[in-house]
């Protein structure tokens, strides 16, 4: 299962439609975390500033059409990621299909991640 970190309403926004973030005309792929810890550790470096509910999209990759390559992070991994950890890459949108389930990321009032809860 692979994770995928979203702003709710990007999520929402186009959902006739296979889900294509800017990372992917920016970088040319999707990105992924490994496990939990590593979700967690994305969102309080990265994520912590953006309003509204911060969602985990659950992704099986044997429902995805597209590549999937499991790489090291450039040029290093978020505070908190040991060292050589690995990330998947999706290079190419997202089928809604291969997403089985939604996490919210829990934050405090700073917007540090606390835990990941089931999505109501």
């Amino acid at each position: 299962m692979l994770s995928h970190l979203v702003r709710l309403d990007d999520w929402l926004r186009v959902p006739d439609r296979p889900y294509a973030p800017a990372s992917l005309l920016e970088e040319g792929f999707v990105h992924c975390s490994p496990d939990e810890s590593s979700v967690l550790a994305v969102a309080d470096a990265y994520y912590r500033e953006v309003a509204g509910p911060l969602m985990v999209l659950l992704i099986d990759e044997e429902r995805l059409r597209s590549e999937v390559r499991v790489e090291a992070a450039a040029p290093k991994p978020p505070p908190g990621v040991p060292e050589g950890t690995r990330f998947p890459h999706i290079y190419g949108a997202i089928e809604r299909s291969a997403v089985t389930g939604m996490l919210e990321v829990v934050r405090d009032p700073y917007g540090r991640p606390l835990r990941l809860a089931a999505w109501s």
